[in-house]
């Protein structure tokens, strides 16, 4: 099929891509740090806290979602890829932050294949809103939600519009930052009436190790949704590079603890805050007035 040996070449040039970017990494790791305070997920800012640098708010590489926002006007993008036997993917995520609390989200899989069938992934569209920032011993508490919609081709896709809500924490402890999800999942059923439910639930941990590199693992795991989808565990470690306080680039691996799932599958991939599209420019102008 044309179109699974143009996915094949797809994954193929991602991966070299991400071997290259890796020894760039190394490369540029070596020299001296000149990031002027880069700041990611691994880190313990406030990128909100920060209003004349753009910072990004990475979700990749783990599963979860962290609870703190993209800052006010910025449009950020995170790609990556999965690889591993029998499951494949390209997936992407566009953020914009609305407001300080509010994000609007939209993910696409514009790739996929599982178990020899390759098409296009489906979409998914929803917001986070920050109702809580950290502050002394509580977390930063935010709500998050999603609707899918199926735009995949063959089947490797739900069939069904579906949708997912969910509570997400983040807390510091010094150096070590949490996150934690447990979101439900109302899943479409293909060509019928109603919905299968199942729950998503999360934990991560990531710090910051030395310069500008950081580590971040993950268990997370999906509960039996109906007889053709049952549960998952996955347990993840991956490392992180902040080039800069807006490129933060990761990879890594996870493995099935339990499920129908490849053994092993290798992650990695990119978050990049593109630009700040209004916020920056309407404080510029209220100073000048």
């Amino acid at each position: 099929m044309p179109f699974l040996h143009y996915a094949r070449r797809a994954v193929q040039t991602l991966i070299a891509g991400c071997w290259f970017l890796t020894c760039c990494v190394v490369v540029q790791a070596q020299a001296p740090d000149n990031s002027g305070g880069a700041t990611s997920q691994n880190t313990q800012v406030n990128p909100n806290d920060i209003p004349d640098q753009i910072t990004a708010v990475p979700n990749r590489p783990t599963f979860s979602t962290t609870a703190e926002s993209v800052q006010s006007g910025v449009f950020e993008i995170e790609y990556g890829l999965e690889a591993g036997a029998g499951h494949q993917n390209i997936n992407g995520l566009l953020k914009l932050g609305l407001t300080k609390n509010l994000e609007l989200r939209f993910g696409n899989n514009p790739i996929e294949r599982d178990a020899g069938v390759a098409g296009r992934g489906d979409s998914g569209a929803g917001f986070k809103y920050k109702i809580i920032e950290e502050q002394g011993w509580h977390p930063t508490l935010s709500v998050l939600y999603t609707a899918t919609i199926p735009t995949a081709t063959a089947e490797v896709g739900a069939g069904a519009v579906g949708h997912s809500a969910g509570i997400l924490l983040s807390k510091d402890f010094g150096k070590h930052h949490f996150d934690f999800n447990e979101t439900a999942q109302w899943l479409g059923r293909p060509g019928a009436t109603g919905f299968d439910r199942d729950y998503f639930t999360a934990l991560a941990y990531s710090r910051a190790v030395q310069g500008k590199w950081g580590v971040t693992g993950e268990i997370a795991g999906f509960s039996r949704a109906n007889a053709r989808l049952a549960a998952t565990m996955t347990i993840m470690g991956a490392a992180t590079y902040n080039w800069s306080s807006r490129l933060v680039l990761d990879s890594g691996i996870y493995f099935a603890a339990y499920g129908n799932l490849p053994r092993a599958t290798f992650v990695c991939g990119v978050t990049y805050s593109v630009a700040d599209l209004y916020h920056r420019h309407q404080t510029g102008k209220k100073t000048a007035n």
